[in-house]
Formats: structure tokens, sequence, C-alpha cells
């Protein structure tokens, strides 16, 4: 794992893929900042509790808290459209890697945004279910924040990477396969999603890491 992780971040500084990366980095960080915008609007305009003077300082430190809730909820929403950019990125990495492996399938741009939205969606729902506890919880939130997201990104960046090469069944059994590895490679993911400017580059090293893995559990599978 530590050698797929090492590849990875060599992918950001190769010039093949600069194009890409510096595509992927900034459509990453138009999302977090539109998912700032969002969030610090619906703290100022929302009412949240019965006394104005809570809302009045929740409106006072609007930005701070707009940026807080932006940072634990960014790995859900980035969930909703990472099937929109990485299958170039995983292209890239794959000619400069795996040249010998035939032109994948594809997943098929419909079935990717769908599969992506709902998985985005669900991550989302139990983030905003799970606030309290982050809040509440100090040391174990941040525990339950990259176990849960762990898991939810884990699935999702395989997925993206396995049903290129393997129809689904194939795919699922060799997930279940490699469960411990997915869900460990999906935690990785979710603390580079909250690690400030690192995760903007998160989703590009998300999905060269699990390509790399997946290479590696595809070949030494019996199946």
């Amino acid at each position: 794992m530590i050698r797929a992780f090492t590849l990875a971040v060599g992918e950001l500084f190769e010039p093949q893929l600069r194009r890409v990366v510096l595509i992927a980095i900034g459509l990453t960080a138009a999302l977090f900042a539109a998912l700032w915008a969002i969030v610090a609007w619906l703290l100022l305009e929302t009412q949240f509790f019965e006394w104005w003077w809570l809302d009045e300082a929740l409106a006072l430190l609007g930005g701070i808290a707009a940026l807080v809730l932006s940072w634990l909820l960014f790995p859900a929403v980035a969930m909703l459209f990472v099937g929109l950019f990485l299958d170039g990125v995983i292209e890239a990495i794959e000619q400069r890697h795996y040249p010998h492996l035939p032109k994948a399938r594809g997943v098929g741009m419909t079935a990717a945004i769908g599969a992506a939205v709902r998985l985005g969606l669900i991550a989302l729902a139990l983030n905003l279910l799970l606030l309290p506890a982050y809040f509440l919880l100090p040391g174990i939130n941040l525990l339950l924040f990259w176990g849960v997201n762990g898991y939810l990104l884990g699935r999702e960046y395989f997925e993206l990477v396995a049903l290129r090469r393997l129809g689904s069944n194939a795919a699922r059994m060799l997930r279940r396969e490699r469960a411990a590895g997915v869900f460990l490679a999906g935690v990785v993911i979710a603390v580079l999603l909250t690690v400030p400017i690192l995760n903007l580059a998160a989703p590009v090293l998300g999905a060269a890491f699990m390509l790399h893995l997946f290479e590696r559990w595809r070949t030494a599978s019996p199946h």
C-alpha cells in the first residue's frame, strides 16, 4: 500500500499528467468554494434557534462556521462529481504505468454519474446526521469521520477504477476479497480530504492510489 501511495504522489509531478491534474485540482477548488458559499448563505438565511441572540452569534461566526462545515462535508460532496473528471486521470495514469493493458471499456457517463450521485447523497446524509457527534465528541469525532467517509470513499474509488476493467460481479467479488485494503485506502483518501490545501489534490491522489492498488490486487487474484 505504501508503494501504491508513493506512485500516486509521483503522478502529481509528471509533466505528461500536469494538464489533467491541474484541471482536476481547479475543479476541486471551485467545488470547495461553491460549497463554502452555499453553507455560508444557509447559515445567514436560516433561523436555527428560538433565541435571536444565538442566531446572531452564529451569523457573526458565519465565516468560520461555514469553513468548518464545508471542511466536514467536503468528502461527501466530492463524491457527487468524482466520476465526472477522474476517468481522464485514470486513463492518463494507465497509459504511463500500464501501457500493456487494452483500452478500457469504461463505465459510461450516465452510470458513473448515477453511482457517484447516489453514493454522494448517502455520504452527505450520513455526515449531516453525524454532525452533532463531530462537534460533541472530541477525539472520537475524527476517527468516526474518517471511518464513515473512508468506507464510502473506498467503495466509490474502487468501483470507479474496477468497473472500467471488470464486470460488476467480478468487481464486487474482488472488493469483498480485498475489503480491508479497500477500507484502509478509503480512510487514507478521507484523511487527505481533511488536510487544508492538500485536499484540493486529494481526489486525484485517491484515484491514482486506488488504481495502483487495483492493478496489484487484480494481478494477484486467483479468479
